[in-house]
């Protein structure tokens, strides 16, 4: 991982992380920014998606009150994905203490986020982005194709579609709605202490 703002600092095994120093099925999303870059030091893309329960999140009622922790991951209930859900799970408690809320993205359905939610007890928000819309706003890469993940929950066979894939891409909105931090080279496992050590930086800055 390479920290960068104005200066360089030594690499890091986390990825490439660059940090500001100073249908209710199928999901309904909308992105107020044009696609487009999104880089450290913009203004966060305004967007709307369905949750897990298939409400609407927005992110203008969280933007500005905390620190938001906006992952993008390709698909529920795969190995890497399922690592970095997990990860991110056992140290919420630590990053809410910090003001951090964390919120997950892909492009499966409302009931995927349910059946993985449900498969690893896991206690943040995820969003429907079922066209790729959030994802476009904040310039990550995505596959326009159909896939499908089949898993066993609760004893019971269950096949996971979706139509987008994003790539594995992190970002961090500080509580002036700026980005703080965008890592384009996440590795799954890793992200959530990665995300510690920026929250930790911009709590030194203040």
């Amino acid at each position: 991982m390479k920290l960068s703002s104005h200066k360089r600092t030594a690499p890091s095994p986390s990825g490439h992380l660059l940090l500001l120093c100073c249908g209710l099925i199928s999901g309904i999303v909308s992105a107020d920014a044009d696609a487009g870059e999104v880089n450290v030091g913009d203004s966060a893309p305004a967007f709307t998606a369905l949750d897990q329960d298939g409400r609407q999140w927005k992110s203008e009622d969280h933007v500005g009150s905390k620190i938001v922790v906006v992952y993008f991951y390709p698909a529920d209930m795969t190995g890497g994905c399922t690592k970095q859900a997990c990860a991110f799970r056992d140290d919420l408690s630590q990053l809410k203490q910090k003001g951090v809320e964390v919120v997950g993205v892909s492009g499966d359905s409302v009931r995927n986020h349910q059946l993985f939610r449900k498969a690893h007890s896991l206690n943040f928000t995820l969003l429907a982005d079922t066209e790729g819309r959030v994802a476009e706003a904040f310039g990550v890469p995505v596959t326009k194709e159909e896939k499908s993940v089949k898993a066993v929950i609760d004893g019971k066979d269950e096949i996971l579609l979706r139509s987008i894939t994003a790539k594995r891409w992190t970002f961090v909105i500080d509580r002036d709605g700026r980005i703080a931090a965008k890592n384009t080279m996440v590795v799954a496992a890793e992200d959530s202490r990665a995300i510690a050590d920026v929250v930790a930086k911009l709590a030194k800055q203040q």
